[in-house]
Parts: structure tokens; sequence; C-alpha cells
């Protein structure tokens, strides 16, 4: 299915949003949202060029893509920061069993079986093990400060709510024929990026970024910031939202494979167990439907 294959190119991208992040974590979070929110949100100007009337949409869909992105993306950069990296991308992505099961609070003709919460369960004893496991591990998350990396656990958790809640809404806005076009994704983008910088500006010391730092800056943009929405969105589009999520977990696996080689925390029992559980859950939540 086409779908499968916007899907598939989507996560492809991501799979590097994590590793990325981390070697940029030395980059105030706010500049780094907005800096690569917008260069993103270029790969959506030539069909404006074209058709100005792609970015008119209703100003609460607007709203709604502008707090996801931006809200998802800060989340997650500040998470990361706060906790290890490794277990903080294993709760992150909990959004396809977010995407799974809450469905139904957001479709119509959807609903929760027992299955459903048995994938719940799994899912959240995966990311349980993944803290647990950082708790007692080989990383010591007294380096965090006085509440160790709970806040950063905290804000992944809220990341993954967010991503779900936005990929849903916009379903749901097709499917009731009040959809945005896909070009629309570029405003999102280029609104909560000057929503960041404003922020960068107001709360954050100025920047001197090493030529380096800017290509890791245009490869996150472009890439997981940028290419990857728009694939997602028409993978949304023309897909079913649960089939989706299933094949975003293959997004964890290598994400997190390619964190542990460059981060250099080693695999760990505990991470092996909360990869295979929140894996396993994705898989079992959407054979339910």
């Amino acid at each position: 299915m086409k779908s499968n294959l916007y899907a598939l190119s989507a996560i492809a991208l991501w799979v590097s949003l994590a590793a990325l992040s981390v070697a940029l974590r030395h980059v105030p979070a706010f500049f780094l949202t907005g800096v690569t929110l917008m260069l993103g949100s270029l790969l959506a100007w030539p069909a404006v060029f074209r058709q100005p009337s792609l970015w008119r949409v209703h100003p609460r869909t607007l709203a709604t893509g502008v707090g996801s992105l931006f809200g998802y993306h800060f989340l997650l950069f500040m998470g990361l920061r706060m906790a290890p990296s490794v277990e903080v991308n294993l709760i992150n992505y909990l959004w396809p069993l977010f995407l799974v099961v809450l469905a139904p609070f957001y479709l119509p003709n959807m609903h929760l079986r027992g299955v459903h919460w048995l994938a719940a369960a799994m899912g959240f004893g995966g990311a349980a093990i993944a803290i647990l496991g950082a708790q007692t591990g080989a990383v010591d998350t007294k380096d965090f400060g006085r509440w160790g990396a709970w806040p950063g656990y905290l804000l992944a958790l809220g990341a993954a709510f967010t991503w779900a809640n936005y990929s849903l809404q916009s379903k749901r806005l097709s499917l009731k024929g009040q959809g945005f076009p896909t070009a629309a994704i570029g405003l999102f983008g280029l609104v909560s990026g000057a929503l960041s910088l404003l922020c960068h500006w107001a709360l954050e010391p100025a920047v001197n970024l090493s030529t380096q730092d800017w290509l890791l800056l245009a490869l996150l943009g472009f890439g997981p910031l940028g290419a990857s929405f728009f694939l997602w969105d028409k993978a949304l589009k023309l897909g079913d939202a649960r089939q989706i999520g299933i094949l975003s977990y293959i997004t964890p696996l290598a994400s997190t494979a390619v964190l542990v080689l460059i981060s250099g925390q080693p695999l760990t029992l505990s991470i092996g167990a909360a990869a295979a559980l929140i894996m396993s859950a994705a898989v079992i939540g959407t054979r339910g439907r």
C-alpha cells in the first residue's frame, strides 16, 4: 500500500532523530527546535509559491499543528538532556502504542477490546523496565540533579502523547472533510520555529556554533524534522492509523541501536527487554482491531 511506503519513509528518517539530538545536546533547546523546524518548513515553499492557498487553514487547525510540532520536539529535546538518552528514546516511542490505544477516542467505528488493554499494560511495563534499569544499571541517574532522571522520563512520556494526539487529530479532520493540505505542515513548522527562536532570544544565551553543528542542524531539519512530517501526513491520510502504528515500532528498535552505538551506553538486558515489550505491545494491540 502506498500509505505504508510513506510511513516507512518517515520512519527511516526518524531513526536518526534521537542520535542527532544527542549530538546537538549542547545547543540550547529553543534554538535547536526553532532552527530545525524552520529549515524543515522550506520543503513546502515551492508548492506554496505556486499555490498560496495551501497555507490558508483554520486558526484552530493552525494552533493544533503549531502546538504539536513545537511541543513534541521541545519535550523530546529537553527529555534527552535530563535523563539517559536510550531510556528516554524508548519511552518517547510509546507514541505508536498511544496511536493504537487512543484511536477509538478520536476516530469512528473503532473500539477498545481486552487485547488493547493488554497491549497498553505491556507497553507501559516496557517503559517501567527501561526506567528501573537506568536507575540501577551502569548509568548514574544522580548525575541529573536532585530528582534524578524522572523529569526527563516524564517529558518523554509527554512527547509521546503529544505526537499521538497530533496524528489522530490529523486523521480525524481528514475523515470529517476538514483536513489540511500536506503543504500546510510547512506553515506549522515555520510558525513553530519562529516561536521557538523568539523564546531563545528571550530566555537562552547566544550561541556560537561550529560548521559541524550547522551541518547536523541541516540534517536534522531537512530529514527528521522536515521531510518526515510531509511523508507521515500523507501516510495517515491514505491509510489505517492502527496499521501505521504497528509499522512505527520499527523505529524504537533501529533508533535504540543507533543511540547505543553513538552514545557508548551499554546495551543492557533491561534495554533489550524494554524494547521487546514495547514493540510486542504494538503488534498485539494492532491485531486486536
